[in-house]
């Protein structure tokens, strides 16, 4: 019985109908309870989607739970209290929480309270287990972890060092390097909000070059992740004419 539960709950093997409506039913839940979101106001009406929704991914989080021994793949009592600590539990838990009045009012104190709020966005996270597209950008992501961690860690580097040297060539124009680095991170992501920027011509020259290799460092993540998705989806035709062809061989 649980085994078949498992089963239905996560992602739908070719075949198993049931397990393709539930996968179905989650994804439209997911978009409407992102809805009262939208809303600066609670109606009676959102206030009944968001805690419908709530409850049924809290049975969703029970049902993940009491089979958590398939999902880790370790039948014994520890797989139980090691799954909520695992990353997607962590998230339907905090995306869940929110959404009830008892933990809402202990809130309202708090400044954060409207922080804590937003955190019911993270349910759009619970989609990647039921979005086939979405699977596969994890899969690329995991997969090219490496390339990504080094275009990261120039554009940190990058951001930095043009803080640094703006901050030198323009200090009239940044009261502090915070500000330096707010400026080279908007340069980086060719945003040009406006607020902040140089007057000096020396100051403008570096700006545009400054956005240039901006450009080319914010295209790199892009191509890396482009490349990947194209790879998959060639295995997995690959995997599909195998697939057929050991059919038509039977």
């Amino acid at each position: 019985m649980r085994k078949r539960i498992f089963e239905i709950i996560e992602p739908a093997k070719d075949g198993d109908g049931i397990s393709n409506i539930y996968d179905a039913v989650m994804l439209i839940l997911i978009v409407l309870s992102l809805i009262p979101l939208a809303f600066k106001y609670e109606t009676p009406l959102l206030a009944c989607i968001d805690k419908g929704c709530a409850c049924l991914f809290v049975l969703d989080y029970l049902l993940r739970l009491i089979t958590a021994d398939y999902k880790l793949r370790d039948h014994s009592v520890l797989a139980f209290i090691k799954y909520p600590f695992t990353f997607m539990a962590v998230i339907d838990l905090v995306s869940i929480l929110p959404s009830f009045t008892v933990i809402n009012d202990s809130f309202k104190v708090l400044r954060m309270f409207r922080m804590f709020r937003a955190l019911r966005v993270l349910r759009i996270f619970k989609a990647a287990r039921y979005s086939r597209n979405t699977r596969r950008i994890l899969k690329v992501l995991d997969r090219s972890h490496e390339a990504l961690i080094a275009v990261c860690s120039l554009a940190i580097m990058y951001v930095l060092i043009s803080a640094l040297i703006i901050l030198n060539i323009e200090p009239e124009s940044f009261t502090d390097f915070f500000e330096a680095v707010y400026w080279a991170t908007v340069s980086l992501t060719t945003m040009g909000y406006g607020d902040i920027y140089p007057i000096s011509s020396l100051g403008r020259a570096f700006t545009m070059v400054s956005a240039i290799f901006g450009i080319a460092i914010i295209a790199l993540p892009a191509g890396i992740i482009t490349a990947g998705y194209m790879d998959i989806l060639q295995e997995e035709k690959k995997e599909e004419e195998e697939k057929k062809q050991e059919k038509n061989g039977l």
